[in-house]
């Protein structure tokens, strides 16, 4: 009977362990400070248009960045390869991706989950749809 108590405790201290890294990562004001300036969100827009190529492309990613998972619409991105977590410039190339509608409070979540101005820059593009959309890439 001992051993079910034991393996309650390491399982409500995992846990624990995972939700205060989960906080940390996506919620906690500390572990990042925003770019000074940002390219700007305008937030007359109800929803910006962000092409994703990586980890965002995974529903449960978006869900616990976000806090939803949104729908993820197949998109491409003409001009681009894509080098393992970058994007880069090839005129022959092109990255597969998904677009993705975000308000304005979700894109700085994005901001926040990419490390803006510290690990990824938020540029504009143009799908292969004609679609503006931001995406980000490696500093």
């Amino acid at each position: 009977m001992r051993w079910v108590y034991r393996i309650g405790l390491f399982a409500m201290i995992a846990i624990a362990l995972g939700v205060g890294y989960l906080w940390y990562t996506f919620q906690s004001p500390y572990g990042y400070a925003a770019p000074a300036n940002p390219p700007i969100i305008d937030r007359r827009l109800e929803h910006h248009t962000v092409f994703v190529y990586g980890t965002l492309r995974y529903a449960p990613i978006r869900w616990l960045v976000m806090g939803r998972a949104g729908t993820a619409t197949p998109a491409k991105l003409q001009g681009y390869a894509r080098n393992e977590l970058d994007i880069s410039p090839a005129p022959d190339e092109q990255v597969d991706g998904y677009a993705l509608s975000v308000t304005s409070d979700e894109l700085k979540r994005l901001d926040r989950y990419e490390h803006l101005g510290e690990r990824y820059r938020r540029v504009n593009v143009k799908l292969d749809n004609g679609q503006s959309a931001w995406v980000y890439q490696r500093l």
